[in-house]
């Protein structure tokens, strides 16, 4: 947890996906992910967060579906979106926390 709270109390935004591995929705968002990070580099961070391995850490921001994607910027939480998110609004929601 104390990891956790370090990498998201980074000064550039941070964002968490919450999956699991038996999630089609999750699979889909991989490739997205990839792409975001391509295109925007060291300006984000991208951490994938297994709920099956870390329920304390889904149950404490109350992840109830997956995928659910977190945005965090030094350390609080500005975004967040259960579901498939699309390459563009993703990197217009991180681009907005520069």
């Amino acid at each position: 947890m104390s990891k956790f709270l370090e990498l998201v109390n980074q000064d550039k935004p941070v964002l968490i996906d919450f999956f699991a591995e038996w999630c089609g929705p999750c699979k889909m968002m991989s490739p997205i992910l990839k792409e975001v990070k391509d295109a925007l580099g060291d300006r984000v961070s991208i951490l994938k967060i297994d709920v099956d391995k870390n329920q304390a850490l889904a149950a404490k921001y109350q992840v109830r579906g997956v995928p659910t994607l977190l945005l965090f910027q030094n350390g609080k939480q500005i975004w967040r979106q259960s579901g498939l998110v699309q390459k563009d609004e993703l990197i217009n929601v991180i681009t907005e926390a520069f």
